[in-house]
């Protein structure tokens, strides 16, 4: 007997193939496929339909005939007018901010991004400068940062994870202000740069490789996290569930 796929999960299914779903939500979901054999090959078969649909000889394109008849019904094309003359109210603005979509685009991929928090990550052990305060109880951390950035960001005690929190520092991101939290597990460091999530941020989150190291990436909150280490990808995975379920739980007790 086929188990089908849980109903009310089908459409975070969907979501999380396409990267819709926030952090808290793609670790709830991450869950449940663990336990969940039928939702998981569900997410296995929409992932093999969507490849299939992009293969390029699905595409048929018109016979010249045709293409040459539509070429000859299209009105012929006149001259650009100024943008002032037409750009005007809801329809300007939604043009010109896709115009500036467009502009940007290219960056929000940021490879840049993943080896700045690499190049910070590796700096930091080289120089002997991890933390501006090493210690490793969270209500002695969070206050720190207090007065010195214009956020704040949340440092859960993640000891019953295995993940053993070792302090924190001030860093520069992509020339702004970022809090840096430090965390060890076993002979591992982990660098955690928390900045608030830029704005148009956010099209590529999850894991990325980078120079032998991983770079977790995710947003919660109006904050953007990323995590990099020399730990196992499953490893830093999971640094990422246990910080989210960390952070949300410390919210909830304030």
């Amino acid at each position: 007997m086929t188990h089908k796929p849980c109903p009310e999960r089908i459409h975070a299914l969907h979501a999380m193939l396409d990267d819709e779903i926030d952090a808290l939500a793609t670790v709830e979901l991450e869950e449940h496929l663990r336990g969940c054999l039928a939702c998981r090959r569900e997410l296995d078969r929409l992932g093999q339909l969507r490849e299939y649909l992009r293969v390029s000889e699905l595409r048929d394109a018109a016979p010249p005939v045709l293409a040459m008849r539509i070429g000859q019904m299209a009105p012929p094309m006149r001259a650009p007018r100024p943008a002032r003359a037409w750009l005007g109210g809801a329809v300007g603005g939604a043009l010109a901010a896709s115009l500036a979509f467009l502009l940007l685009a290219p960056n929000l991929t940021e490879p840049g991004l993943d080896q700045a928090v690499v190049d910070g990550h590796i700096r930091s052990l080289q120089a002997g400068h991890l933390t501006d305060v090493a210690v490793s109880d969270r209500h002695v951390v969070k206050p720190w940062f207090n007065g010195r950035l214009t956020f704040a960001p949340p440092v859960p005690d993640l000891g019953a994870s295995g993940f053993t929190l070792g302090g924190g520092r001030l860093d520069v991101l992509e020339g702004r202000d970022a809090a840096v939290l430090v965390y060890r597990r076993r002979l591992h460091t982990i660098n955690l740069f928390v900045r608030p999530a830029p704005a148009l941020s956010g099209l590529r989150q999850g894991l990325m490789r980078q120079a032998g190291y991983g770079v977790e990436r995710w947003q919660m909150d109006g904050l953007e996290f990323l995590a990099v280490s020399d730990l196992d990808p499953a490893d830093l995975a999971q640094f990422r569930m246990a910080f989210i379920r960390g952070a949300h739980s410390g919210n909830r007790e304030r």
